[in-house]
């Protein structure tokens, strides 16, 4: 189709205009071929004449395609088109950032955008460029990954004017390389260099310009060096042409460098002290401009900035010192006043006066003579020949002089620092590959054009040059690559204007040659080129002008003036001025100009090349190079290093001159267009085919344009080339390539018209059939509603007409029963009023009488009840004495009585009445054995009658000797046993009433604890009382009280994110704290050494180990969210008590006012003399236990040997027993009818069952007393050897003398147990009276708080809060302390002592004087024997949960628990088993008080867990979550087994007495903590590096609703190495596939993290922060891609959100409470938001759904929002305004809280450990034998 076809009635184009350059307007009549009428949108009616095709107007592109990110992908490319897309993005979306084919077109919104932040950075980094909205992080991104793929240099060319931007698109591609090229998630100290040198930069090398508050007068190439794996490793700046004329002289409303202004501003800071700086406008080189500020800019912090960017890159403080002096000795040199001196005309002098207060500070800070250089500034020297002679020099000559000789100081300082930046970021290490970026001046014209101007615009073209043959070759390459035939595109070649400047006859060369003229001038020079260069086609001579030239370069022409020219290309200074700078006292100063002359200007030289030295023959006019051949030079050098790497360019530009935020000037756009080469890169694309499409992308799109004969299922390209051979009949207008359908340009509008056509036929048809269907539904309804309306208007008149009549009738009837009723009441009332008035009278007449009565029986009353008590008072006197005497008498009584008790107990008569019931036995048992021999007599009569057998009876005969020898044996046992069981008894008796006694003791203590606890309660009221009075005393105000309250939720919250913050702290401390061991690795790897000499206990680690010192400071400290407030007493029992003084020490402050505080130090050396009796009754208790520990040790080595004998004993009594079944046997074998043996032999065996019983209860009965005699030895500090003297006897002895000697034990261990009871008992009195002292105390200081509250009560308002205020400081100040402690010291004193209690009660019920009663109606038969000796054997073999292990294989130990646990080993034991384990260590060490190795153990067992999560767990998450399960578990321990009540809710009564007793290890659990955070954001950070590849395909690309596609046409324009494989993305994801291998991806994450036994709670904490990853990466992502902002695509993630909320509740996450759900909000009402209707009336149903969004993301998605068809309405301006309006609190609230438009990735919820105790009973617990052999190194306790 031609193109003239398009031109119809109702065809949009474009129409020049003088204002806005280009209009809107709208064809009114078909094009005839001669003109074109035309109506632009205000009505104005045009006529365009068009001779030839190039007159037709441009064509407007349809709406679909207006507000693309890439200007190529419009169907007709143009400059109104190109023109207008950036107008609508820019101002209507406020979108900066557009592409044009590999130009990124940057536009200055002079508004500080929040799109910078590091979430921005993450969004792009391993994305395609074009992938996401248009951004300088894209372009960097695609620079970076080009260089990590392809292994080749990058650079990125930033251009524009001044003001455009370049400086900050520049300083943020550098920020984006910093972040994605750091060695890791922090920068280091390469990336802090590269950064901190654009401050320094801007400062001496940025200005204010009328176009630019910081415009850049210079141009400069970073390049930034990586290593082989891509970490930024140094960088290098290279300058050109510095702007030194700006340093003297500044135009109307601009400035001279930053750094001026700076210093002056600073000039009283201690940096500036010396250099007689004063305000800006006192220097006539910082006032010219008038306008000495910046709006916004602070030059005081700016400088600060400066100054803190020089120390880090290592300038030392000289250095600093003297630039500063420098730059001071600039501004005062400029306000060296030269005067005329003497003489006219050619003879005229000049002169610095002597009072010129200038020129010496000058001298002084430049450190040279005062006279030579006032000498110099006013003469020169001239030479001829081989003679000299000085000349006087004009005033105005002078001044220039002096002007060159500050731009000369000025310029060479500036190099100076340039170098010494390159110094400071150069790198030792090998470069692989770098990356520059070019900050260069863009194409500039001014009214007046000088030297400056000439050199920029000759860079221009030579940089332009390069951009047209780069974009004209990666155009042929596309086509190449696809394989389609193609003509050479013509496009516009600079080289003649390039060859004009720069060739040997050239406008440079000719300059050259001028100024090596002796009377060289501006004007011969001028006329050397009107004359050498009248042939060039790109110069011309002005019409009116002899002193100018015309260059018509490629974007303008622009008209030089020569004046000037000449003087700035030389840039000499006077020798003899430089000569006395060279003599400088200051070092910097003579370097300067002992160096001058490089060719580099300061900058570092190319690749391979070396500084040229300095050398003397810099000082020679006749060597030096001009500044134009140093900047052809250099700008050649620049052109071979763009040329050999691959460039990225971005085009900045100036919207506006009145930098107005997002104001969009189109003359100025235009300009800047034509000059930046953004147009011709368009209009290259526009010669070949802009337009191109993948086939299916086309045959989705166009397919409503085809016949079903031309579709060809599965085969795309030829159904595409079907559609397009009907559509198009040209074939020169597209071309078939092997993947894309390639278009001309306005093709692929003319497809969407016809598109757009066949779909308005269709709608038509429809809408036709539709609405015929809706006329006559509504026809049919009306008529029905005519009928009814009819019936219903008639009943309607009737049944008003009955309502009348009847309401006529009711009125009557009303009317009488009104009126009767009103009688009634009038009645009623007056009857009322008579009866109260005499119910009235009478009443007050019975209660006065009543009164009376009421008197006279009270006064009968009192005197009867006080004659009573009288009576009884005397009454209980008497008795009282009656009583006390009759006391006396009995007492006296008593003790005759006791003293003769006590003689009698010691007789013979007294023991025998004892042993009464002992004979009695005795002779019961000798009757049995009587009835025992007369049954042995009936058996020898059976056994004589069977000696008819010769055999047999010789054989019953031997075995019924030996059954007689150990019958009698027996017999004779038992005898003993009886009597010393009759002994035990009367014994047991004793015990009983020790028992009674000692359970009278402790109710005595109850009693005396609750007497104390009421005292304290009682004075605890009246303090709250006291303090209700002063809080009644002083007037409340209400919003005071609500002010409070809400102050209380702002802490609460202040608070959650102070936890936040914390954890966040905590994260960081825990990678720098891996970065500091990797070093420390590094750097023992590189000494060569492998000297790891260090153990656990010398590990130095700020986290995990604490030392006494760190513990002693964290004693205070709240542990927020991780468990109770640990006390600084209960730490203190812990600790040493040396440690404690100094802690006590420590907390002795000084007030401000430098005055001590009696009262305080008093109460401090108080409680220092308190601590230091603790101390020494503590070296007396260790001293007693020390003493005890011989004797047990002895006794234990003979319980072992008892042992041992038990066993051997055991062995020989069941030999015995095989003996005698053996001989049972076989006498039944060979006899057979032998009953009488064996009766005897089961005879025999149950006396032997009954004697090993008793033995039993003595071994069991002798073992508990020495056990109570063992503790009451250690807590009592008497040795004994009891224990010892009855081992020694129980290998000697003879059975009945071991029961005896059980006996006396039993005996000495009950009076041991009497003393010790006795001891408690004297024990209690004492701490009851110390209880008594405290509360006598605490009533003292009631006493004296309340009568300061009666004293304030009497006092004005202010003074009693002075007073009161004081006094409260006073107490709490010196009070708080003292009784703190105190009263923690009588808690755990408590605490012990009933501990003590109950050993004690558990050991006398062990021994069996519990159940007392029930052991003497107990029989002794063979049965109950059975049944108890099982028991026995249960009570021997009971163990305590606890294991011991060997303290010298500690290390070999916690590597076997941690280091060489596997998880696929740990999923075969029970949940938490290396936490239980390693807690029942720490029970034995604390129940034998090892403070030490309590220590190492934990501090080694978290050095372990941290060293094998470094070294294995960094990438596992099996192995994390391994550990933070086993870490959460022995948190949850150290809290439950800490003896807290509010740990111990849930613990049965054997868990509690397995408490720890001895520690209080209530500081670790804060290091427990820790470590369990960094463990469990070392899960989330590797399930989110796992789910982050996958996220965008999953949830924002997956189709899972079939058949709703309704994408609109999208551009194939990306750059050819763009699409690749990226280094750090795995191979692309199919979309249909990625959902389902998401949610398989948190299964799994899931079932690790269940199969480790971790609690659900923490389960759902961490699917919590991976939620809001998934949120947080997706809703990122669809902000800045508009191909996602349309209805259908908001409905399909909406769906795939939705799987993933159905998956979480699938897995019961909700179920704990912690709204994992709710972390996706943000992306469903984005979702929402995409679906929902957007007219005006939906705008208060919009800002309240979308309550989880920020406003600037509400707007950010209206606005990128695109109608996958013309048929949708876009979002209208109107639209969002409104929107804006109704969220305007809600902006401003964000903006004060600097709330960005992306969500952090990064944000972490504070993750919470809620107390999760255990029902396991540790001495239950067996160690698996697969768990590293570990049951070899520990022994169960």
């Amino acid at each position: 189709m031609s193109t003239k076809e398009l031109y119809t009635k109702g065809a949009r184009v474009w129409i020049k205009d003088p204002q806005t350059v280009w209009k809107p307007a709208s064809v009114t009549t078909d094009f005839d071929g001669k003109s074109l009428p035309v109506e632009d949108e205000a009505g104005n009616a045009h006529t365009i004449s068009i001779k030839e095709d190039a007159d037709l107007p441009p064509l407007r592109n349809p709406e679909i395609l207006i507000g693309e990110n890439d200007l190529t992908s419009l169907s007709y490319l143009h400059e109104p088109a190109v023109l207008h897309n950036l107008e609508v993005r820019f101002v209507d979306r406020n979108e900066i950032y557009t592409y044009c084919g590999i130009v990124l077109v940057a536009i200055n919104p002079y508004y500080n955008l929040q799109i910078y932040n590091n979430d921005t950075i993450t969004a792009y980094r391993g994305q395609n460029m074009g992938d996401l909205d248009p951004h300088i992080y894209a372009v960097s991104e695609e620079a970076f990954k080009l260089m990590e793929r392809d292994g080749a240099n990058q650079s990125i060319i930033v251009s524009g004017e001044s003001g455009a931007g370049k400086t900050v698109s520049a300083k943020y591609s550098m920020r984006y390389f910093a972040s994605v090229g750091g060695t890791g998630e922090t920068e280091t100290q390469v990336e802090r260099r590269v950064m901190a040198s654009s401050p320094i930069v801007e400062a001496i090398g940025n200005a204010k310009t009328t176009r630019n508050d910081n415009s850049s007068r210079f141009g400069k190439y970073i390049e930034i060096d990586f290593n082989k794996s891509f970490h930024i490793i140094g960088a290098s700046m290279k300058t050109y042409l510095l702007e030194k004329s700006r340093v003297v002289f500044q135009a109307n409303d601009e400035r001279n460098y930053h750094i001026f202004y700076q210093m002056c501003a600073a000039k009283e800071g201690k940096e500036l002290l010396g250099l007689s700086l004063r305000e800006s406008d006192d220097f006539i080189y910082t006032n010219q401009g008038n306008n000495p500020n910046i709006d916004n800019v602070d030059d005081v912090t700016e400088f600060g900035k400066t100054h803190e960017a020089l120390k880090q890159l290592g300038f030392n403080d000289g250095d600093i010192g003297s630039i500063y002096k420098i730059m001071a000795a600039i501004l005062h040199l400029g306000n060296v006043t030269i005067s005329p001196g003497s003489g006219r005309g050619d003879s005229e002098t000049s002169t610095v006066r002597a009072e010129d207060a200038s020129l010496p500070v000058v001298a002084s800070l430049l450190e040279v003579d005062e006279k030579l250089l006032r000498q110099w500034l006013c003469n020169k020297k001239v030479v001829a020949r081989n003679d000299s002679y000085v000349t006087p020099l004009k005033a105005a000559e002078a001044s220039q002089a002096r002007d060159a000789l500050a731009k000369c100081i000025y310029s060479n300082l500036f190099d100076w620092i340039v170098f010494q930046i390159n110094k400071a970021l150069k790198t030792s290490h090998k470069v692989n590959k770098y990356i520059g970026v070019l900050d260069i001046y863009g194409f500039e014209t001014f009214d007046v054009n000088s030297f400056e101007q000439f050199c920029i615009n000759y860079a221009n073209e030579k940089l332009q040059q390069q951009f047209n043959q780069h974009v004209f070759k990666l155009e042929q390459e596309e086509y190449v690559k696809e394989e389609i035939e193609w003509k050479m595109i013509d496009y516009y070649d600079n080289q003649p204007c390039i060859e004009l400047i720069e060739s040997k006859l050239g406008v440079l060369a000719l300059l050259d040659e001028e100024c090596r003229m002796p009377k060289g001038s501006d004007k011969s020079w001028v006329d050397k080129l009107y004359d050498k260069c009248k042939n060039w086609e790109h110069f011309s001579k002005p019409r009116l002008s002899q002193t100018a030239f015309l260059v018509r370069h490629f974007a303008d022409k622009v008209e030089y003036e020569c004046d000037g020219f000449l003087h700035k290309n030389r840039d000499t200074v006077m020798e003899e001025q430089v000569v006395i700078l060279k003599a400088s006292r200051n070092k910097l100063v003579s370097d300067l100009f002992l160096s001058e002359g490089p060719d580099t200007l300061g900058a570092p030289p190319a690749r391979g090349g070396k500084l040229p030295p300095p050398s003397a023959a810099g000082n020679k006019k006749a060597h030096k190079k001009t500044v134009g051949s140093q900047f052809r030079d250099s700008l050649n050098l620049l052109m071979d290093n763009l040329n050999s790497t691959n460039p990225h360019y971005v085009r900045c530009i100036k919207p506006n001159d009145a930098k107005q935020a997002f104001m969009f000037d189109n003359t100025r756009a235009v300009q800047q267009l034509r000059a930046c080469g953004v147009l011709e890169t368009v209009r290259i694309s526009a010669a070949g085919y802009p337009s191109r499409w993948t086939y299916q992308d086309f045959y989705v799109r166009y397919r409503v344009l085809c016949h079903s004969k031309d579709v060809k299922q599965g085969d795309y390209f030829t159904t595409c080339e079907n559609i397009v051979a009907r559509l198009i009949p040209d074939p020169d207008k597209y071309q078939f390539g092997k993947n894309k359908l390639f278009f001309r340009a306005g093709q692929v509008a003319y497809m969407e018209k016809l598109r757009s056509d066949r779909l308005k036929a269709c709608g038509i048809m429809i809408q036709k059939n539709v609405k015929m269907l809706l006329y006559r539904k509504k026809y049919l309804r009306i008529q029905a509603a005519t009928g009814t309306i009819q019936r219903w208007v008639r009943g309607h008149t009737a049944r008003r007409k009955v309502t009348d009549i009847r309401r006529n009738r009711a009125a009557v009837k009303m009317q009488a029963v009104v009126r009767g009723w009103l009688q009634l009441k009038r009645y009623q009332k007056m009857r009322k009023l008579a009866i109260g008035l005499q119910a009235q009278i009478r009443a007050w007449r019975a209660r006065r009488e009543y009164g009376e009565m009421r008197r006279n029986k009270a006064a009968l009353t009192i005197q009867t009840r006080v004659r009573g008590w009288l009576q009884r008072k005397r009454y209980q006197k008497s008795l009282r004495m009656i009583v006390m005497a009759q006391s006396a008498v009995r007492r006296h009584f008593a003790k005759k009585e006791l003293k003769k008790l006590k003689i009698e107990a010691k007789s013979v008569n007294h023991q025998r009445e004892l042993n009464k019931g002992l004979e009695n036995k005795i002779i019961s048992l000798q009757q049995r054995l009587t009835e025992a021999k007369e049954e042995s007599k009936s058996l020898r009569s059976k056994v004589e009658k069977g000696a008819e057998l010769s055999g047999e009876l010789v054989k019953f005969k031997k075995t019924e000797e030996e059954s007689k020898i150990k019958g009698n044996k027996i017999k004779e046992l038992e005898e003993e046993l009886r009597s010393v069981k009759a002994e035990l008894a009367h014994e047991t008796d004793e015990k009983v009433d020790l028992v009674t006694e000692k359970v009278r003791s402790e109710e005595e203590w109850a009693n005396a604890q609750v007497v104390h606890k009421e005292e304290i309660g009682k004075l605890k009221e009246e303090l709250e009382n006291s303090k209700k009075l002063v809080e009644s005393s002083s007037q409340i105000d209400p919003e005071q009280v609500s002010r409070l309250e809400s102050e209380k939720t702002a802490i609460h919250q202040e608070y959650e994110q102070e936890r936040i913050a914390y954890q966040k702290l905590l994260k960081d401390f825990n990678r720098l704290e891996m970065a500091n061991e990797n070093l420390q690795d590094e750097v023992n790897i590189l000494r060569g050494g492998n000297m790891h000499n260090r153990t656990i206990s010398n590990v130095s680690m700020t986290s995990s180990i604490m030392g006494e010192e760190d513990m002693s400071l964290r004693v205070g400290e709240e542990e927020s969210a991780y468990g109770s407030v640990s006390g600084r007493s209960s730490l203190v029992s812990t600790l040493d008590r040396r440690d404690r003084d100094r802690q006590l020490e420590s907390l002795t402050v000084l007030p401000e006012n430098g005055q001590q505080d009696v009262g305080l130090m008093m109460k401090l050396q108080g409680a220092l003399k308190e601590a230091h009796r603790e101390k020494e009754a503590l070296e007396r208790k260790l001293e007693d236990i020390e003493n005890s520990v011989a004797g047990a040790e002895r006794q234990s080595a003979e319980i072992q040997k008892l042992q041992e004998l038990e066993i051997e004993n055991g062995k020989l009594r069941e030999d015995m027993g095989r003996l005698r079944t053996t001989v049972a046997n076989l006498g039944t074998e060979e006899a057979g009818e032998n009953e009488a043996a064996r009766e005897m032999a089961d005879q025999f065996e149950a006396m032997q069952e009954e004697l090993d019983r008793r033995r039993a209860e003595c071994l069991q009965l002798k073992t508990v007393l020495a056990n109570v005699q063992l503790s009451g030895t250690v807590e009592s500090g008497e040795p004994s050897s009891l224990m010892s003297e009855a081992g020694s006897g129980h290998g000697s002895a003879p059975e009945a003398e071991e029961l005896l000697l059980a006996y006396e034990t039993q005996k000495n261990v009950i009076q041991q147990l009497q003393a010790s009871l006795n001891q408690e008992r004297e024990r209690a009195v004492t701490v009851e009276k110390e209880l008594r002292a405290e509360v006598e105390k605490v009533g003292n200081l009631n006493r004296d708080q309340q009568a300061v509250i009666q004293t304030n009560m009497n006092k004005a308002p202010t003074n009693q809060t002075e007073a009161y205020m004081q006094h409260e400081l006073t107490r709490l100040t010196g009070e708080n302390f003292d009784l703190r402690e105190k009263i923690e010291n009588l808690n755990d004193s408590v605490k012990k002592l009933k501990r003590q209690l109950k050993t004690y009660m558990k050991k006398l019920q062990e021994s069996g004087v519990g159940n007392i009663r029930d052991m003497d109606e107990r029989v002794p038969d063979s049965t109950e024997a059975d049944q108890t000796l099982p028991v026995i054997l249960k009570k021997e073999a009971e163990f305590l949960g606890m294991l011991e292990y060997a303290k010298e294989q500690e290390e070999k130990l916690l590597k076997s628990i941690i280091t060489d646990l596997k998880p696929r080993v740990a999923c075969q034991m029970l949940p938490g088993m290396p936490a239980y384990i390693v807690f029942m260590l720490i029970r034995h060490l604390d129940h034998i008080n090892d403070d030490k190795n309590v220590r190492s153990l934990i501090q080694g067992g978290i050095s372990h867990i941290k060293k094998t999560i470094k070294k294995r767990g960094q990438t596992d998450i099996e192995l994390k979550t391994l550990w933070l399960s086993n870490t959460l578990r022995l948190l949850h321990c150290l809290k439950q087994y800490s003896g807290e009540p509010q740990f111990q809710a849930e613990s049965s009564a054997k868990q509690i007495e397995h408490c720890l007793r001895n520690f209080d290890l209530s500081a670790y659990r804060r290091v427990l903590s820790d470590i369990a955070v960094w463990i469990y954001q070392g899960i989330t950070k590797v399930m989110e590096e796992e789910v982050q590849p996958g996220l965008v395909v999953a949830l924002l690309e997956h189709e899972g609703i079939g058949g709703l596609s309704g994408d609109k046409p999208r551009p194939m324009r990306g750059r050819a190495g763009s699409t690749g494989n990226d280094l750090d993305t795995p191979t692309h994801l199919d979309p249909k596939e990625a959902l389902d291998g998401l949610l398989t991806q948190l299964t799994r994450f899931h079932l690790v993290l269940q199969k480790h036994g971790l609690d659900p709670e923490i389960i759902s904490q961490i699917f919590r922060q991976i939620f809001y990853y998934l949120c947080a990466g997706s809703l990122n992502n669809l902000l800045l891609r508009k191909d996602m902002c349309h209805w259908s695509r908001g409905m399909q993630i909406r769906y795939n959100i939705a799987q993933l909320e159905q998956w979480a509740r699938d897995q019961n996450l909700e179920d704990t409470g912690s709204k994992v759900i709710d972390t996706l909000l943000p992306i469903i009402q984005a979702t929402q938001l995409l679906q929902a209707r957007k007219s005006e009336e939906d705008v208060p149903g919009i800002c309240d759904m979308c309550d989880k969004l920020r406003v600037s993301q509400i707007i950010k998605i209206l606005n990128l929002y695109t109608p996958a068809d013309e048929f949708e309405e876009r979002v209208s301006p109107a639209f969002v305004r409104k929107i804006q309006n109704k969220l305007q609190e809600r902006a401003m609230e964000e903006a004060k809280n600097q709330v960005t438009l992306l969500m952090d990735t990064k944000f972490s919820f504070a993750v919470r450990f809620p107390f999760n105790p255990s029902n396991i009973n540790f001495a239950e617990l067996e160690i698996p034998q697969m768990y590293n052999n570990l049951p070899q190194l520990v022994r169960k306790v």
